[in-house]
């Protein structure tokens, strides 16, 4: 571990469970490094991800954004490409971006967004977006009619959760230059969905832990019990 890694752990009491608030704090202490670090949310949780009654994913707006610019790449026709375009999209298309994608391993991209009845089209793209969790989905509103609304929640720091295989759900909040403050705001709106999607199957205790961190520095251990 680099010395500043090693004096940031310092400032951390490892046995100690913060409040979201102190936790945050201590993260935009700990972000050293030279570039603006994205801060992380890692919440495990109580279920189990090998049973479809027990997945938990969607979608939701940071209230301050994530401090990326987001490229999106919308599959549509007509007049839902025409909005998509409208309302600021990077890409726009439909058979010439599968065929791009397939071929020239093209991914400028870092949302894709597609109309209803443009699935048919990308459903041979499922095996290189799948893996990279680009396929669009209805549950994290990428499937839609209103392409247009789409785009402007990319665009304005929406984000998508989605458990891993260890039940645990990894995302970013914003940038370490946020501050406290609104990496707070960020936190609670992310927490607050995940706590809303909770299975009905789900027993006993739903939020096991959450930690936050920057890119590089150490993680701070949030107070699960509080949360929910």
């Amino acid at each position: 571990m680099g010395k500043k890694y090693t004096d940031s752990s310092k400032l951390i009491d490892k046995a100690k469970l913060y409040d979201s608030n102190e936790a945050l704090d201590l993260v935009c202490q700990t972000a050293k490094a030279k570039f603006d670090e994205t801060v992380e949310m890692h919440i495990r949780l109580g279920v189990d991800s090998r049973h479809a009654d027990q997945q938990v994913r969607g979608a939701v707006v940071l209230p301050n954004g994530t401090g990326k610019k987001v490229r999106t790449l919308v599959f549509a026709k007509g007049d839902k490409a025409d909005a998509a375009r409208e309302a600021g999209a990077d890409y726009v298309g439909d058979t010439d971006y599968v065929e791009k994608i397939m071929k020239e391993n093209w991914f400028e991209f870092d949302v894709v967004i597609a109309s209803p009845d443009m699935m048919g089209v990308i459903g041979r793209l499922g095996r290189v977006l799948g893996p990279k969790g680009l396929m669009p989905n209805p549950k994290a509103g990428t499937v839609t009619p209103d392409v247009g609304r789409a785009v402007t929640e990319a665009k304005a720091g929406k984000i998508e959760y989605r458990l891993d295989r260890n039940n645990i759900i990894h995302c970013p909040i914003g940038k370490a230059s946020f501050g406290s403050e609104k990496l707070v705001e960020n936190f609670n709106a992310l927490m607050g969905a995940v706590i809303k999607a909770k299975p009905a199957s789900a027993k006993g205790q739903y939020i096991k832990s959450c930690v936050v961190a920057s890119t590089m520095g150490p993680g701070v251990k949030v107070n699960a019990a509080k949360l929910g």
